[in-house]
């Protein structure tokens, strides 16, 4: 759970009773390959640090598995719009490597922010940054062509293509498999 406070201390310096009060609502999970994490349809009551391997956020368009986004080490996932609203969201996480996740009760978390300032403030700061990766992958949709967007999608994890299926890269990106083969002949 080092990892997790490591993640935090990014954030917001906590006393010791917050980052213990912390620990008390937080369990280790051990997942496999493929695994799902939430299923679509599920009301979001949980957030999630991956500390090893890999996770996405994924939905059905049309019959067509879409991923949202990704998540690798040191990183938050979760439905948020589900968690925030309590209603069942139409997307899903998934494992899609050998994954250690440290599973944080949102219920228990958002019963610490009154008493706790700090624990509230470092939230915050989570969601907010959370907001702002949002924005950023709505607008490189709008601003940017498929193969700018896969090239700062290496840049931001350089290791993707070795990690996760190429199905799921091109979906991320907004475009078929076939166009991702042509934009990675022609940047190599």
């Amino acid at each position: 759970m080092n990892a997790l406070l490591t993640y935090f201390q990014q954030f917001q310096v906590l006393n010791k009773e917050c980052q213990d009060q912390l620990l008390a609502i937080s369990r280790l999970q051990h997942l496999k390959k493929n695994e799902i994490l939430q299923p679509i349809g599920h009301t979001c009551k949980t957030i999630y640090f991956v500390q090893k391997g890999m996770a996405r956020i994924f939905y059905y368009k049309d019959g067509i598995d879409i991923t949202e986004c990704f998540a690798a080490e040191n990183h938050i996932i979760a439905r948020v719009e589900s968690l925030f609203t309590q209603r069942p969201s139409q997307k899903g996480i998934q494992i899609i490597e050998v994954a250690e996740i440290i599973a944080i009760n949102a219920t228990q978390l958002f019963a610490l922010y009154d008493q706790y300032p700090a624990i509230e403030r470092l939230f915050r700061k989570i969601f907010e940054q959370g907001y702002v990766e949002t924005v950023n992958r709505l607008e490189s949709l709008q601003f940017y062509n498929a193969e700018e967007r896969y090239l700062n999608l290496l840049h931001e994890m350089p290791n993707l293509l070795q990690r996760v299926p190429l199905k799921y890269i091109a979906s991320y990106l907004g475009i078929t498999q076939v166009s991702l083969s042509r934009i990675r002949a022609g940047v190599k």
